[in-house]
């Protein structure tokens, strides 16, 4: 692991000597990716500085207790010894997580698309909650969101609403939320009280950039069309709604809510690169997992992850057993303790795996 480390810390230095070379300052995209892999790099160096101090200590802590003649002194020195191995045991197993393998999605944009499920209107009315618990998350992050494209109902809900959220390592915090949300609450219209079960699906795609994923003018099916539901006369008289089909793998996606035919072109085809991705990833976890005989988690979109239970105001993700009583503060954004708490168990799990 050490030389691991080394090396790393060598990269770390040539990337920061980078930043002074005339050619990377001109080439802004050549900039970019130094100073985002510099970042990736740094808390390693970091801890990993830590780590050599701390071991320089305990080798003078040593010598000084093979000299001490002075009791009291070589007391003071045997505990601080101790103290220094513990914290250098304690920056060992940081820097065994910080080396483990990093999703190479974790740092892009996110495509997120919820769907109202069981349950009619009121499902609608939970997907349209889920849509502004994660915008409001993302707001609170300083993230940029972009409605895609929706399918809205009469009462407030969605039956369908596609978004997009720009910010660094989107993908890192949101990936969990993929699945089969559930709510249990007595809608507004129930008139006997009965506590009603409802559904929504979340899916959380990275959004894939167009070296990522090989597609050619000949595989794409463009169409257009006069959008429809609200937007007044220009929008139901226009052929400015999109649709593209990905011929390969059948795969669609559409975008009606721009008044510009260019831009609903534009964000369609974002939808559609990321879901031709997520397919590509799915098909090589099936095959990796064939190959090892054993079922890699793959975040399969029918599985239930998450009840909401508004008479307990209780909120339970059932893949790590954790549940909370902040159920309004998650819907209005506060998702941070639920995510950082998937986090860890995956981490663990990595960790685990990797023993």
């Amino acid at each position: 692991m050490f030389e691991k480390l080394k090396d790393i810390e060598a990269k770390y230095e040539d990337l920061t000597a980078r930043f002074a070379d005339p050619a990377v300052l001109a080439d802004q995209n050549q900039w970019k990716s130094t100073a985002q892999e510099r970042a990736r790099l740094e808390p390693i160096v970091m801890v990993y500085r830590d780590w050599l101090r701390a071991e320089g200590e305990i080798v003078g802590t040593l010598e000084l207790l093979e000299g001490a003649q002075d009791p009291e002194l070589h007391e003071m020195a045997e505990t601080e010894l101790k103290t220094l191995k513990a914290r250098k045991q304690d920056l060992e197993e940081r820097l065994t997580t910080l080396l483990l393998p990093r999703d190479p999605n974790d740092e892009k944009n996110v495509i997120i698309e919820i769907r109202g499920g069981t349950g009619g209107g009121e499902a609608a009315l939970f997907a349209a909650e889920l849509y502004r618990a994660y915008t409001r998350y993302a707001e609170r992050l300083r993230w940029k969101t972009e409605l895609v494209s929706s399918t809205p109902t009469d009462i407030g809900g969605f039956k369908e609403v596609i978004f997009l959220i720009e910010g660094e390592g989107a993908y890192s915090r949101l990936k969990y939320e993929s699945g089969v949300h559930r709510v249990q609450r007595v809608p507004e219209t129930e008139s006997s009280s009965r506590i009603h079960t409802s559904t929504a699906t979340v899916a959380v795609l990275p959004e894939a950039e167009e070296v990522e994923v090989d597609i050619g003018p000949g595989d794409l099916q463009i169409d257009t069309y006069c959008a429809g539901g609200p937007g007044g006369q220009h929008v139901n008289k226009t052929e400015s709604a999109v649709r593209i089909v990905h011929i390969p793998t059948g795969i669609m996606a559409t975008c009606q809510d721009e008044k510009s035919q260019h831009k609903n072109r534009d964000k369609a085809m974002r939808v559609l690169r990321a879901r031709v991705l997520a397919k590509a990833q799915e098909e090589q976890d099936q095959r990796e997992a064939e190959q090892r005989r054993s079922q890699v988690g793959t975040g399969d979109r029918s599985e239930r992850i998450r009840t909401y239970n508004f008479p307990q105001t209780r909120v339970t993700d059932h893949r790590i057993g954790f549940t909370t009583h902040r159920l309004a503060l998650i819907l209005d954004g506060d998702l941070d303790e639920l995510i950082d708490t998937l986090a860890t168990s995956a981490q663990a799990e990595h960790l685990r795996k990797a023993e």
